[in-house]
């Protein structure tokens, strides 16, 4: 099975059937999603830890970075813009992630680009469930090698989220934990 593959795979087992339904043609019972993100809208203060060495079999490396995170509605809230700026002593980290709401297929595309390369990344497309949990997937390259990423959004309180990302390079039996970034709504 080839990466794009499995990912579609995921996709799918993730979404359910109301994908299949959307693609088919056929009505959905989904719930419009344009709204799962409004909660987010405003500044946060951001501590980020992220992996130095994902997938490399070594011990673990971790770098720790804070800042602010600011997110913008577009759209009417079809979309909206995530602006991260923290600083560690692992340097720098700024960026945006354009999320895009499809009412198509009920699901959300976040697409982040870093500020050092000027380069998008693979998107994730997913939805939240009705406990409130993000869950995102798509493909994505480590060290010269397909492979798959999971991003998951989790509201610990109203004024607090926690977004944590993983790759697998087995088609999803393992993964391995090198993004978590926990927010504090600033009032």
């Amino acid at each position: 099975m080839t990466p794009r593959h499995l990912v579609a795979a995921l996709c799918l087992a993730l979404a359910g059937p109301r994908v299949v339904a959307v693609e088919q043609g056929l009505p959905t019972p989904a719930p419009d999603g344009q709204h799962d993100f409004d909660w987010e809208w405003g500044r946060w203060l951001t501590k980020v830890r992220v992996l130095q060495n994902p997938l490399s079999g070594e011990p673990a490396r971790w770098a720790e970075f804070s800042g602010t995170s600011v997110v913008t509605p577009l759209l009417d809230g079809k979309a909206n813009f995530v602006e991260l700026k923290v600083k560690g002593a692992g340097g720098t980290i700024e960026g945006g992630s354009l999320r895009l709401y499809s009412p198509r297929s009920h699901q959300w595309s976040l697409n982040f680009a870093n500020a050092r390369d000027g380069l998008l990344t693979a998107p994730v497309y997913g939805r939240f469930d009705k406990k409130g949990v993000g869950t995102f997937a798509g493909t994505d390259t480590a060290n010269g090698k397909a492979i798959l990423v999971r991003f998951v959004v989790t509201r610990p309180s109203a004024d607090s989220a926690r977004f944590e990302q993983a790759y697998s390079a087995d088609g999803g039996a393992t993964w391995e934990l090198n993004w978590i970034a926990t927010d504090t709504r600033v009032r």
